[in-house]
């Protein structure tokens, strides 16, 4: 027989895929039977290291191929994706109540009839819309009043009557007979002429790129096909640039065409299969630029926005651990960057016609701690968003050097800088929520220091900030390097061990996760839950130095890290072992399989969604889209022995042995490309025989979407409400009879 041939073998599989009520073992309680996945031992020869995988067999080979069309995935893996899915629904039909009640909680939580707040441009106004009952939004325009610049001009338009809002583009129509569809990027000419979006279609993230002429309504023929989403018009309206999608998902190429179609040009082609790439337009629409770079370096190339058509130029070239992102700001370029051992960043300028490195001179200095996360320029005056301790801050800066900030004093928010959506103006927009407090929108006049509060996020079933607390502890990792961890609770939920816990954790690529405002957490804080958030190593949540420490070699500081949170939140009473649930997704998923593996004694319940848990295997497979890209951040085994061996060390898959293991769901899309649904499946069938605790291993994969789960909103909240389903389930070991 071929692999292909190869099914499932359990005594209940095929009742299981057909029936789940029917897939039952002998007993008083007529427990539900797990799917048993037939082992096919394949040894892999490595660097003189040998390892032996019993499921590879589960990695569809034409798996690109599957990520565009579902059906074609083989047989024997479908069969058993299927199993899996009956045998998790039967276990987790008492839940089924629940599950709606938490949906119908959440879907209650949002304004269905909202819009944002709109962004002008020029002669007009840009938003997005939700109707009652709509699952995706409408992309909206509207004539703008009031006074505003444009061609350095003075321009005031007032209306007797308010104008009619436009629609640009009906996302819930797109949907119509799809059982996915994402529009991930939109954007409007700069004479405001047309409208282009990219849609996934497939949950695989291979987008199809549209252009609307908005004199006529109509859809222009020959739409772009296999890009990345990611797509930019030249500052004259003239031509589109977008990244395209080579067959394995990597970016390679840059191309460029008419605005209205012809023929495509080559713009640029990067050799290296390890970079990603992007292509945007500067704030002044002076330069089109084109961003280069991995995890650890980068390089940018740009051209001139009067000759969009030339060839692109390197700013500076690329180096080994240098980072650097570039805006124009008039007369010079503006850059963030680690140069000169800024380990959290600084930003300097140099010249329009001397950007080489050798022209650059500080104009923010590096501050030791203190993270710069991101520049925003507009004519007058540069803002920064910077990172200290978990929280953040907003500091404006004028062309004359004079700076002053936008802070808040509480112990754990967010503030988000917006920036503007036009250079000629003295308004920035930034955003304000803390994890008991919904989002204020507002608009910020960098010159008279005034705000004006545009929106308050509005939640319709009633919401009291102050019928809840935050707070902002600090965990002694096993180095002695202090770990923020934020927690939110109901006033009235005691600190004394009893109230179950659910600590949420990241920890890579250097992404912060911020003390955010989320409808979805209340509805298990509202029962008596205490929700925390682990700002872990692998994060930049205490600066650049913070990632830094818990990448590559030092990867193990993230899990350890979040075990140490938990003890803490033990320590001081806010939960008891045993009664955690712990959860991450992505390489956040990585983190639950080895904190689950290093200490099992802690959680009730373990939460992986789309987790990266076979780290071994998926690093020495270059086929894949985000391997060579992402060596920088994991190491390389396939030719580094030392990176294999620390890799292989953690590898949530690798490290699977007999423990008495908490209950586990894990979750997956078939259609995904940066977590394959293998890795998933092949861990729950490493899991299932492995655990001593009898606790229950679930594996859920979504055959219809990809890495983000659902496109529909109310889709996507049916999906948090099972997985907080599980975890009261998890607590209450829902499992056993009653």
């Amino acid at each position: 027989m071929n692999r292909r041939e190869f099914v499932v073998t359990t005594a209940a599989s095929a009742l299981a895929a057909a029936s789940p009520a029917l897939a039952r073992s002998p007993g008083a309680q007529m427990s539900p039977t797990p799917p048993v996945a037939r082992k096919i031992p394949v040894v892999i020869e490595q660097l003189g290291r040998t390892r032996t995988d019993d499921y590879q067999w589960m990695k569809d080979d034409s798996w690109q191929a599957v990520l565009r069309d579902p059906t074609l995935i083989k047989a024997d893996v479908k069969a058993h994706l299927e199993a899996e899915n009956a045998y998790r629904e039967a276990m987790l039909a008492s839940t089924l109540p629940l599950q709606g009640q938490l949906f119908e909680e959440m879907k209650g939580r949002i304004k269905e009839d909202d819009s944002s707040v709109p962004s002008p441009d020029g002669p007009w106004e840009y938003f997005t819309e939700y109707r009652t009952g709509d699952q995706h939004p409408r992309y909206m325009r509207v004539e703008r009043q009031g006074t505003w610049i444009a061609d350095g001009r003075q321009v005031t338009k007032t209306f007797i009557v308010a104008p009619t809002p436009e629609l640009l583009l009906d996302c819930n129509l797109l949907a119509e007979g799809k059982a996915y569809s994402e529009v991930s990027a939109v954007e409007h000419s700069p004479d405001h002429t047309l409208f282009a979006w990219a849609e996934d279609a497939q949950g695989s993230e291979v987008h199809h790129i549209y252009t609307r002429d908005l004199a006529t309504g109509e859809v222009l023929p020959d739409p772009i096909p296999s890009a990345t989403g990611n797509f930019t018009f030249s500052p004259c309206s003239c031509w589109i640039f977008w990244t395209n999608r080579d067959d394995n998902g990597r970016p390679d190429k840059i191309f460029r065409r008419p605005s209205r179609g012809g023929e495509t040009t080559l713009v640029y082609e990067e050799a290296d299969d390890g970079m990603f790439m992007g292509v945007e337009r500067t704030s002044d629409d002076a330069f089109i630029v084109i961003s280069i770079q991995n995890q650890e370096t980068s390089e940018a190339r740009y051209i001139s926005g009067q000759r969009p058509t030339n060839l692109p130029v390197v700013l500076a070239e690329r180096e080994v651990a240098l980072r650097y992102d570039v805006d124009h700001w008039q007369d010079r370029w503006v850059i963030r960057t680690n140069a000169d051992d800024a380990i959290d960043f600084k930003i300097v300028q140099t010249p329009t016609e001397r950007p080489a490195r050798a022209s650059w001179e500080d104009l923010v200095p590096h501050t030791p701690g203190r993270f710069i996360e991101g520049v925003a320029v507009v004519k007058s005056f540069l803002a920064r968003q910077e990172r200290a301790d978990a929280n953040t801050k907003i500091v404006i800066r004028s062309r004359a050097g004079d700076e002053h900030e936008i802070a808040v004093d509480e112990p754990a928010y967010a503030l988000s800088l917006a920036g503007a959506s036009e250079f000629e103006t003295t308004t920035m927009r930034y955003g304000y929520n803390s994890p008991s407090t919904p989002t204020s929108t507002y608009d910020y006049d960098l010159a008279t220091r005034e705000r004006t509060l545009r929106k308050v996020q509005e939640v319709p079933s009633g919401h009291d900030p102050a019928d809840y607390v935050v707070e902002r502890l600090n965990a002694a990792a096993t180095d002695g390097k202090l770990v923020p961890v934020t927690v939110l609770r109901r006033r009235s939920t005691p600190v004394d061990g009893s109230a179950p816990l659910l600590l949420y954790g990241y920890g890579s690529y250097g992404i912060p996760m911020s003390a955010s405002f989320s409808t979805g957490r209340l509805s298990l804080v509202d029962r008596g839950w205490i929700y925390a958030i682990a700002h872990i190593r692998g994060g930049s949540d205490k600066g650049w130095g913070w990632f830094l420490d818990g990448r590559k070699f030092k990867k193990k500081n993230t899990f350890t890290d979040f075990t140490a949170a938990a003890d803490h939140l033990i320590s001081r009473d806010y939960a008891r072992a045993g009664n955690i649930v712990a959860q991450g997704g992505s390489a956040g998923g990585l983190l639950m399989g080895a904190v689950t593996n290093m200490r099992p004694e802690l959680w009730a319940g373990v939460i992986g969604q789309v987790p990266f848990v076979d780290v071994i295997n998926t690093m020495s497979d270059v086929s894949l889209p985000l391997t060579p890209p992402e060596w920088p951040e994991w190491g390389n085994p396939i030719e580094d022995a030392e990176a294999y061996d620390y890799i292989a060390s953690y590898s949530p898959y690798d490290n699977v042995g007999p423990k008495a293991y908490p209950a586990i769901l894990a979750t997956g899309g078939l259609s995904d490309p940066r977590v394959t649904y293998w890795e998933p499946e092949k861990w729950v069938a490493k899991l299932r025989p492995a655990t001593t605790s009898g606790k229950p291993v679930l594996l859920k994969i979504n055959m219809e979407a990809g890495h983000g789960g659902a496109s529909g909103r109310f889709d996507y909240l049916k999906e948090v409400a099972h997985d907080y389903a599980f975890a009261i389930w998890a607590i209450q070991r829902g499992w056993e009879p009653a």
